[in-house]
């Protein structure tokens, strides 16, 4: 039997402006999963210099209200 792997991807937000690293005008914003938890990262996308980074939702995409009200912990 042949393994197959899902891609899975992120839709990523196109911003103005040129890298600060390359000059490619090829910005784009999306949320990462790093070791502090999730970011919203704008980076190049031709060499991948990171441009700006700042903390995102500690579920990252999943909505806390939610999550909290799913958990029973309703604010």
């Amino acid at each position: 039997m042949e393994a197959t792997a899902t891609r899975q991807t992120v839709a990523r937000e196109p911003v103005d402006g040129e890298c600060p690293s390359c000059g490619t005008a090829a910005l784009a914003r999306y949320p990462v999963l790093g070791a502090g938890g999730w970011f919203q990262v704008v980076k190049c996308q031709g060499c991948l210099s990171s441009v700006s980074r700042e903390p995102w939702n500690r579920l990252g995409s999943v909505d806390r209200d939610h999550a909290d009200r799913v958990a029973g912990l309703a604010r």
